[in-house]
C-alpha cells in the first residue's frame, strides 16, 4: 500500500493518491490531472476510483477531467447529485482497491453530502481517515456554506457534531487523519499548519473534539467568529456539481501572446481586468495604469476569487516571462477560465514602448514612524484575527477581504498609508484603490513584520487561542 499526499500550498489543499497491487484511488484531485496519470503509469497502476469528499467551494476539482481521460469511476457520498456520470455511495459502502478497502462514511455537517473515507489495510485494520472538510487538524469544517431553505448553519453544525462523534471519534487513536485543507484555507477558522495527524492527537488538541462538549456548546463555538465566505465559493460548487471545460482547452484559449496593440484593443473591447501577477516589489516600481496586482508568489488563486469574484470575468495577464501558463492554470483552479491572453514580453515591453506607466509610492516602517507622529492616516488590511492579536494603536481594521465595505473610509485627497503582514496584501489593496482613483495611497513595505521592529505604539500581543 502506497499513500501519497499531494499538497498545494497556494490553495492549502491536500489531494491523495492511494495505490495497492496496481490499483489506484485518487481523493479530491486538483483540476490539472496529468500528474496523477503519470504517477499511475510510473507505478504500473490503473486509476480505478476518484473519491470526492464533497462539492468543494474553494477550488475546482479534477474529477470530471480525470474520469474523461482514464475512465475511472467518480464516487460521491449519499445525497449528492451531479450532472455527469457518478456513483453515489451508500453510507458504509466498501470499495476494494488492490488488497485494501475504502469505506464511505457519510459525515454531513460541512455540507449535507460530505463523506469521509476510511482506509483499511489488507488485514482489515483501520489505517487512515480521509476526512475532507469534516475534520481538519485543529479545527472542523465551517457549517455555513450549505444553508438551503429552512436549513440553518446551526442545523448543519448539529449534524457535524453527530458526524464527528458517531463516525470519526469512535476510531482508534492511531488512525491517521488526512484532511482536505491546512492553514490558510477559508473552509475553517483555525486550521493547523500540519497536514497529517492522528485521531488521538486531535482528541487531545482540537477544541471541537472535547469529550465533555455538549452539542449546544459545539454549535456555539464552531459558528462563533465565522467571516462571510468568499463570493466565488458558490460558483465553484456549481462547477463541481455540473462539470466544466477541460483545463487543456482553458490553457489553449488563454495562452495567447498579444502585441501591445492587440492587448489594448482586447482590453477596450471586452472590459477585461488587467491582472498583474509579478512580485509586489516589481509592481510597485511600475505598472500599466488601472491594472490590479495579485502576485503569483502569494496565495494567488484564493485572492483572485475573493476580490474579482465573478469567474466569468475576462482577464488579461501581465506575467513574468515564462509564467504565463502557470498563471492560467492557477486561475483555473478556482474557476477563472476566461483568460483572453497575456502581453507579449511582459511589462518591460509596455515600458520600453513609451506607453504611460503608473507607480505606487512605498515607504519603510521607519518612515511610517516619522509620519505617524504627525497624525497621518493609517489603515490595517490584515484579517480581523491578525488585527485582534496585535495592531498599531488607533489604526482601524479594513481587511483586504472586505475592502469594498470600507471604501468610503479612505481619504480622497490627503495621503494615507496601508500595511498588512509582510507587504503582499497591502500592494493588492493599494492597486485596487489606485484603479479607483485613490492616487494618494502609500504602501508600507514589509508590513507589520517591519512595523513590529520600530517603536511605533502597538497593542499588547494576545494569544489567538484566548480571542473570542
Amino acid at each position: 500500500m502506497n499513500i501519497t499526499q499531494i499538497y498545494t500550498g497556494c490553495l492549502a489543499q491536500g489531494a491523495y493518491y492511494i495505490e495497492s497491487e496496481g490499483e489506484v484511488a485518487i481523493i479530491d484531485p486538483l483540476r490539472e490531472v496529468e500528474s496523477y496519470i503519470q504517477k499511475a503509469k510510473k507505478d504500473n497502476g490503473n486509476i480505478k476510483y476518484i473519491f470526492e469528499t464533497h462539492f468543494h467551494a474553494d477550488f475546482v476539482s479534477g474529477h470530471v477531467t480525470l474520469a474523461e481521460k482514464i475512465g475511472a469511476t467518480i464516487v460521491y457520498g449519499p445525497t449528492a447529485q451531479t450532472n455527469y456520470k457518478s456513483h453515489i455511495a451508500t453510507d458504509g459502502e466498501v470499495f476494494k482497491v488492490g488488497n485494501v478497502t475504502i469505506t464511505a462514511l457519510h459525515t454531513p455537517g460541512h455540507t449535507m453530502e460530505s463523506t469521509s473515507y476510511l482506509l483499511k489495510d489488507k488485514n482489515g485494520k483501520n489505517h487512515a481517515i480521509f476526512s475532507g472538510d469534516t475534520l481538519f487538524l485543529g479545527d472542523v469544517g465551517r457549517p455555513d456554506l450549505a444553508q438551503k431553505g429552512n436549513l440553518t448553519q446551526d442545523d448543519l453544525a448539529g449534524f457535524l457534531y453527530d458526524s464527528l462523534r458517531t463516525k470519526i471519534m469512535t476510531l482508534e487513536d492511531d488512525v491517521i487523519v488526512y484532511p482536505a485543507h491546512g492553514a490558510g484555507s477559508a473552509c475553517g477558522k483555525n486550521l493547523s499548519k500540519e497536514t497529517i495527524g492522528s485521531i488521538g492527537d486531535q482528541k487531545k488538541t482540537n477544541y471541537a473534539l472535547r469529550l465533555d462538549m455538549t452539542k449546544k456548546e459545539f454549535i456555539k463555538e464552531v459558528t462563533d467568529g465565522l467571516l462571510p465566505p468568499p463570493a466565488y465559493f458558490p460558483l465553484n460548487v456549481k462547477m463541481n456539481k455540473e462539470g466544466y471545460k477541460s483545463i487543456d482547452d482553458v490553457i489553449k484559449n488563454g495562452a495567447i501572446s498579444l502585441s501591445i496593440a492587440d492587448f489594448e484593443k482586447t482590453a477596450n473591447d471586452t472590459g477585461a481586468i488587467i491582472l498583474d501577477v509579478r512580485h509586489q516589489l516589481d509592481f510597485v516600481k511600475g505598472f500599466i495604469p488601472q491594472s490590479i496586482f495579485i502576485g503569483l508568489g502569494g496565495t494567488f488563486a484564493p485572492w483572485v476569487g475573493t476580490l474579482i469574484k465573478d469567474v466569468t470575468q475576462p482577464i488579461l495577464l501581465i506575467t513574468p516571462i515564462g509564467e504565463e501558463e502557470t498563471a492560467i492554470t492557477r486561475l483555473s483552479r478556482v474557476g477563472f477560465d476566461n483568460v483572453l491572453g497575456y502581453l507579449e514580453g511582459g511589462f518591460d515591453t509596455w515600458k520600453t514602448s513609451g506607453k504611460e506607466i503608473d507607480t505606487l509610492e512605498s515607504v519603510t516602517a521607519d518612515d511610517l514612524e516619522d509620519v505617524i507622529k504627525q497624525k497621518a492616516k493609517v489603515f490595517d488590511v490584515r484579517k480581523p484575527g491578525e488585527y485582534s492579536k496585535e495592531h498599531v494603536i488607533d489604526v482601524p481594521s479594513t481587511p483586504l477581504d472586505f475592502l469594498n465595505d470600507h471604501i468610503d473610509e479612505f481619504p480622497k485627497t490627503e495621503d494615507f498609508y496601508l500595511y498588512c503582514g509582510g507587504g503582499y496584501r497591502s500592494v493588492i489593496a493599494s492597486s485596487i484603490l489606485k484603479a479607483r482613483g485613490y492616487h494618494n495611497v502609500i504602501d508600507v513595505a514589509g508590513g507589520f513584520a517591519a512595523i513590529r521592529k520600530t517603536t511605533i505604539a502597538k497593542t499588547v500581543a494576545v494569544c489567538p487561542s484566548t480571542l473570542k
